[in-house]
């Protein structure tokens, strides 16, 4: 399977400040990817990069291209969104579309109006008469009418609530993605992402410090509770994490084999946010 993004020695430095530090890395085509780290880890500068915004040092290959010389042609290929909800609010559904098409080669308008067709949206209707909800679905059809082969969203569902976060993922995969595209997402509200992701990385502090399958995750990592009995077993075998729950020990491992694990307690796959937050300990102190 060919590389949609691939990475080496990607090095970015802002002044006295390493905000990508040698980072390797390379996403196949056809696979949904969480980039995933704290304020300040480095997200939105490889974000950057992948989009031709910046100059770095080390070797980028998005698309077959280097960002720094054919960003032109890249773009052609690659939908990027910032913030779902921000759309000017003068501009009314006609105008939107008719923009889109103007400035990207991929656009499809019918199957922008087809999607359109089952919102109550109207064509003259404007951005400022609409409700969140309204601005997700114009946003949502213009994107999905764009035939681009990397779609790059950075925290695409700030500030809108749970119906709308829910509703904008699930029309990304039954209307969008297929095994000829590929998505790189970043978001802090990673419980509502694990499930359509098929790949994860972690950045912290410039560097790449997960980087697995969701189905590798799921073998490699492992939460274990134990009773107040077991859990000095458990310190013994070096967990990443312990925190306590309702009087129960729960334990995060990496590495383990299960069966040790099951003599202590009962064993489950981690939740993404629950490891983020093991592998990111002290970070915030």
């Amino acid at each position: 399977m060919s590389a949609a993004i691939e990475a080496a020695k990607l090095t970015k430095r802002y002044t006295s400040t390493m905000a990508l530090d040698e980072v390797e890395f390379a996403i196949p085509t056809g696979r949904i990817v969480g980039l995933i780290g704290p304020n300040g880890a480095g997200k939105t500068t490889a974000l950057k990069a992948i989009l031709g915004l910046i100059d770095f040092d080390g070797s980028l290959n998005v698309l077959g291209m280097d960002p720094r010389k054919s960003r032109e042609a890249l773009m052609t290929e690659v939908c990027f969104i910032a913030d779902v909800a921000v759309l000017p609010k003068w501009i009314s559904v006609s105008q939107a579309i008719d923009f889109v098409e103007a400035i990207h080669p991929r656009f499809q308008r019918a199957r922008c109006e087809q999607f359109l067709a089952r919102t109550k949206l109207k064509p003259k209707q404007k951005v400022k008469h609409m409700s969140k909800g309204m601005i997700v679905q114009l946003h949502l059809a213009l994107v999905m009418a764009i035939d681009a082969k990397l779609l790059v969203l950075d925290e695409p569902t700030l500030g809108l609530d749970i119906l709308y976060r829910k509703q904008f993922y699930q029309s990304l995969l039954e209307d969008y993605f297929d095994e000829e595209k590929t998505i790189v997402v970043t978001t802090h509200q990673v419980e509502e992402i694990e499930h359509i992701l098929t790949d994860l990385m972690f950045i912290r502090d410039g560097r790449i410090v997960l980087d697995t399958s969701m189905e590798s995750l799921g073998q490699r990592f492992m939460e274990v509770m134990v009773d107040a009995e077991h859990a000095e077993a458990a310190r013994h075998l070096n967990p990443m994490d312990e925190r306590s729950v309702f009087g129960k020990h729960i334990f995060l491992f990496d590495g383990i084999e299960r069966a040790k694990l099951e003599a202590l307690g009962d064993v489950r796959r981690p939740a993404v946010s629950d490891l983020f937050v093991a592998t990111m300990k002290g970070i915030y102190a």
